[in-house]
């Protein structure tokens, strides 16, 4: 069974970067779309972004646009996202999702991925 795992999360000052690093295990990612989600206190998980199974499709919420950028690694089953120029607002939990796909596409809903990760802490903080 497809397990993953993030990585990378922490507590960063305002403008700094992290690199959140998405793991899988019992299985390849080679053939997964995998999203990145956040979860901020008292609200609705979102999309923030994603990647296909190939890496030519790429989406992004607006909110990270320029700041967060997505890529993957199928050589070492593991999916990153790159985040500068962190705001307060991007504190959360990040979660990484994964679904089987034949499209060129992604999903930014979590009901487009069927296996998750436990999730990892980012905070934005002076």
């Amino acid at each position: 069974q497809l397990q993953l795992v993030e990585s990378g999360g922490g507590l960063v000052q305002p403008g700094g970067s992290l690199r959140l690093s998405c793991a899988a295990s019992g299985g390849t990612l080679n053939y997964k779309a995998v999203g990145w989600f956040r979860q901020a206190p008292g609200k609705e998980r979102e999309g923030v972004s994603c990647i296909s199974r190939s890496g030519g499709g790429t989406n992004y919420a607006d909110s990270v646009k320029g700041r967060f950028t997505i890529s993957r690694d199928n050589t070492k089953n593991t999916v990153y996202v790159q985040m500068n120029n962190l705001k307060p607002e991007d504190t959360g939990a990040y979660y990484c999702a994964a679904v089987t796909s034949l499209s060129s596409l992604c999903g930014m809903t979590d009901n487009y991925y069927s296996d998750w990760g436990r999730g990892t802490q980012v905070t934005v903080s002076s």
